[in-house]
């Protein structure tokens, strides 16, 4: 039995195609399911139904996948005390971030985290946040930022940041010109929203007043990036509500132009750091004390 095999089960597993789960290894097909046949072999049970698709664990094999999984995170934890005792911080972190967040938390961060940690390897992935707390509970991540209130159960968080929400308005706007905005001032039929799924869509609805359980709204079109909401508005008239962070790399003039802050209080999302197991707290905290030196004055931290 190798580490290698017990992390090809546990890919396997976490996505349910042998295939998709030797991509995710960097091996080919047939080299993850010739070592899965010699763990069946050497332990002599079936681990993993073949015969349905997606191919699913055996009994056994569900209890096998979740002592793999631990047995891995402790292999992990001994590679960070190695580190630890020659007081350097080395290892890989897997993170994982909003779409809402990592296009403009991304370029200040990593520089200075490249510089100060250059033996530190971050692996970053982008998704939804029930895709990023799903890949907490399956060890596919060692950490995540969320922006949601609660991560739910057997997850550990903390607030990291406080971060405002502006309005980004076409010159043409009946809002055009205001110095600050108000949650009256917002109507959805002239504001530009992202698609559903997205927790910052949800935020924004509760700033205008709207439960985010109610799916439909009179929202002009949705999207599923930030991004593309700011260009409808510039090209095509209207508003949309966008974090501080996204109006970060604007230029001045962009922000004179199209940037209105709330009046205090603002609307603001807090965003969270996620883990599930306490382990790798070197690399982690390395991530929070670069993170807190790279953010803008306007975004608040504890």
């Amino acid at each position: 039995m190798t580490f290698a095999q017990l992390r090809y089960l546990v890919a396997l597993d976490t996505h349910r195609h042998f295939g998709d789960a030797a991509a995710a290894c960097d091996v080919t097909q047939p080299t993850l399911s010739g070592q899965l046949r010699q763990l069946e072999d050497e332990l002599d049970v079936q681990l993993i139904d073949r015969s349905r698709q997606p191919v699913v664990p055996t009994a056994a094999g569900e209890r096998v996948v979740e002592q793999a999984r631990d047995v891995l995170a402790a292999r992990d934890r001994l590679t960070t005390i190695a580190s630890e005792m020659q007081n350097r911080v080395t290892g890989t972190l897997r993170l994982g971030l909003l779409p809402t967040l990592s296009p403009y938390l991304l370029p200040l961060l990593l520089p200075d985290l490249e510089a100060s940690y250059p033996d530190l390897t971050l692996i970053l992935r982008e998704w939804p946040t029930d895709e990023i707390l799903n890949a907490l509970h399956t060890d596919t991540l060692d950490a995540a930022l969320i922006a949601t209130d609660e991560a739910g159960p057997n997850l550990h968080d903390r607030v990291l940041f406080t971060e405002p929400f502006v309005g980004y308005v076409a010159p043409s706007h009946r809002l055009a010109g205001q110095e600050t905005l108000g949650p009256s001032d917002l109507a959805l039929d002239d504001l530009w929203l992202l698609s559903e799924g997205h927790c910052f869509r949800d935020q924004v609805l509760q700033v205008c007043g709207r439960a985010p359980s109610v799916s439909q709204t009179t929202a002009q079109f949705e999207s599923g990036s930030l991004e593309t909401l700011v260009r409808l508005v510039r090209n095509s008239g209207g508003m949309t509500l966008l974090p501080h962070l996204a109006t970060h790399h604007m230029s001045e003039t962009e922000r004179s132009r199209f940037v209105i802050p709330f009046a205090d209080p603002s609307p603001t999302r807090d965003v969270r750091l996620v883990t599930r197991r306490q382990h790798k707290q070197r690399l982690v905290e390395a991530l929070i004390d670069t993170l807190h030196e790279a953010l803008p004055a306007a975004v608040q931290h504890p």
